[in-house]
């Protein structure tokens, strides 16, 4: 979403502790902990400016302590949802996609955005009880990301610009700035991102695996004991805010990790020292657990319809909607169909970068790129697959997009056989075997195998449809489904010639928005992984991008980081511009709206929303923190 260069003052949040009433009592949870000593009363155990959360603008009502939440991942390393869902950021979005603080007291920008004052909350503390201060963001900085043996690439891209890494600064207890000589467009954005950077550590308690701050002999023990290679190891072992792999570490969520794996019931429960308030002054969350299930995602929508959660949209799709409706009487669940963010339901990732020179050269000819999309009848596809719900779309920005274009959502998608082989037929693809299939240029027949990462089971049913339609072309399309991280390893290596995934992530980019995902600057890019790589390695890993249009993409990318806001939205315009023309990856369906399963005594959950990883985290801008049971 938007970059915002602003400064969020000390006065607006004055305004809203004005309209705080005093806090009810003690959260029941914490009531037996409290009267024998282990754990201050609640208001010991605020900010001394907790984050109230502002009920009114965001339509929910003032709820009760107390229950458990239970949802269901696919697999146990999904259980970083947590981290996406309860949505503690620095800097986060609300309900109407604008920037907020909210673990920081506010966040002051100058007016060349090349100066970040964060400013943080006196008295929040971490989840142990241990104050939250400058400190952990010094160690994050001085200790962690630039220290050779814990991070050898150094610090994170966001905190350049260019070559030029953060001036990192404490001005007080309470303060902390980052500054660059040029605008660095991309430091709120990231902050508020849905994966979090992490830019603080907990100091307390990582010091002691850190050898700067730990006994030689001390810390070499330990890392023997756990049979490690090196106290690095061991510092990362323990230190993984997003992968929750460590129970013992003090966390700013509102739910704290307590189950160790392996297992396939996890479960987190609230933070006692957690920062955001409700308007009457009550800490939040209302709900004192989560419970995360782990389930084959085959039997996922089953579970649901027998009632076995309380909210559920993960694993979930349109296909489930008719079966889960008919659920909803004996199992007092509602369904309702959430928007999406992703600027296109699935979409073909040719990958340009492949490894094997004839595809690559193939690939490469916009002509295939667009035969191929113009050889999918996608609105057979929404037939059969989507109820006609969904719309045919390429793989671009959605008409909510301040960005959007109709021709951008419309370029090559209409069914024409006719002008698909036509197409082929002028790059000199004319021969062709006993069975139709067209002969690549090295006599080899033109079978496209498209890999899958075996997580949505609509991937495979599309492909059956295109693969029946690209027969007409000439075209005969193989599935090989595999592990995500099987596919993108591949994909890097450059042994995927193509793939299946979700659309674009950023659906609803406004000119602010870091257009990463149209340009060649990312290595989990499935259509260009190798020049990702390039940029995200300094050149010293992967390929230069080396094809016109993609060296005219990082020309543009390069004009948006450095250029005002018109320079902005004009490198934004272009850039969309390019990626229509060129069909780099080729969307296929849209408008597929997420059925979202919500216990009917489960208040506070918006009945429409957006379901979107960024921005969004899903559930997370509806915060979490505030749903509650009205049993």
């Amino acid at each position: 979403m938007a970059f915002v260069c602003v400064g969020f003052s000390a006065a607006m949040f004055a305004g809203m502790i004005s309209a705080v009433g005093p806090a009810k009592a003690e959260i029941p949870y914490f009531e037996d902990a409290v009267s024998k000593g282990e754990l201050p009363p609640m208001a010991a155990r605020l900010p001394e400016h907790p984050n109230v959360i502002d009920f009114t603008a965001e339509n929910k009502e003032i709820g009760k302590y107390g229950g458990d939440l239970v949802t269901i991942m696919g697999r146990s390393r999904d259980i970083r949802m947590a981290v996406v869902y309860g949505y503690a950021r620095l800097i986060g979005y609300d309900e109407n996609l604008n920037l907020q603080p909210d673990i920081l007291e506010s966040l002051d920008v100058n007016d060349t955005g090349n100066v970040f004052t964060l400013h943080l909350r006196k008295g929040h503390k971490w989840s142990d009880g241990e104050p939250f201060t400058a400190e952990d963001f010094r160690y994050f900085w001085e200790d962690v990301v630039n220290n050779d043996e814990l991070f050898p690439v150094g610090p994170p891209r966001f905190l350049f610009v260019g070559d030029e890494p953060a001036t990192f600064e404490i001005l007080d207890e309470y303060t902390v700035r980052y500054s660059w000589s040029k605008p660095n467009p991309f430091f709120v954005t990231e902050l508020a991102a849905t994966r979090p950077p992490f830019i603080y550590r907990p100091a307390h308690y990582l010091k002691q695996f850190h050898a700067k701050y730990r006994d030689a002999a001390e810390l070499d023990a330990i890392v023997k004991e756990r049979g490690l290679r090196s106290w690095a190891v061991l510092h990362t072992d323990k230190d993984r805010p997003y992968r929750l792999e460590n129970v013992e570490r003090p966390s700013l969520e509102p739910w704290l990790i307590r189950t160790e794996e392996p297992s396939d019931r996890f479960i987190f429960e609230r933070n006692p020292y957690y920062h955001r308030v409700d308007p009457d002054g009550n800490q939040l969350p209302y709900i004192d657990r989560m419970i995360f299930n782990i389930s084959n995602a085959k039997l996922v929508p089953a579970k649901v319809g027998a009632g076995e959660v309380d909210l559920q949209s993960r694993i979930l799709s349109l296909q489930d909607y008719t079966f889960l409706k008919q659920s909803e009487p004996q199992q007092n669940f509602k369904v309702n169909l959430w928007d999406v963010g992703y600027g296109a339901y699935a979409a073909l990732y040719p990958n340009l970068t492949c490894s094997d020179p004839v595809w690559r050269k193939l690939l490469r000819d916009v002509k295939f790129r667009r035969a191929l999309s113009l050889a999918i009848n996608r609105t057979e596809i929404n037939r059969v697959m989507f109820f006609g719900l969904a719309a045919p779309t390429n793989n671009t920005v959605l008409p909510k997009s301040p960005l959007f274009k109709q021709e951008y959502r419309d370029s090559y998608i209409e069914f024409d056989v006719k002008k698909a082989n036509a197409l082929l037929d002028e790059m000199g693809l004319t021969k062709r075997n006993g069975d139709g299939i067209r002969l690549m240029p090295d006599g080899r027949p033109l079978e496209i195998i498209v890999e899958t990462m075996g997580e949505n089971p609509e991937h495979d049913d599309m492909l059956e449809l295109i693969g029946d339609s690209w027969k007409q072309i000439g075209v005969k399309l193989f599935v090989k489904g595999l592990q995500r991280e099987v596919l993108r390893n591949r994909a890097y290596s450059g042994e995927t010639i193509m793939s299946i995934f979700n659309g674009v992530d950023s659906g609803l980019a406004t000119p602010g928005t870091v257009p990463a995902e149209f340009v060649p600057i990312q290595q989990d890019s499935l259509q260009w992984p190798k020049w990702g790589q390039y940029f995200q390695t300094n050149g010293e890993a992967g390929e230069a991008p080396d094809m016109p249009a993609a060296k005219e993409l990082m020309d543009l990318y390069g004009k948006w980081a450095n250029g005002n806001d018109a320079a902005r939205k004009d490198a934004w315009q272009r850039i969309l511009d390019i990626n229509a023309e060129n069909m780099f990856s080729i969307g296929l369906i849209g408008n597929v709206p997420q059925p979202v399963v919500v216990r009917n005594d489960l208040r506070n959950v918006p009945e429409k929303g957006i379901h979107s990883w960024e921005p969004g985290a899903f559930f997370g801008i509806y915060r979490p923190d505030t749903f509650w049971w009205d049993r």
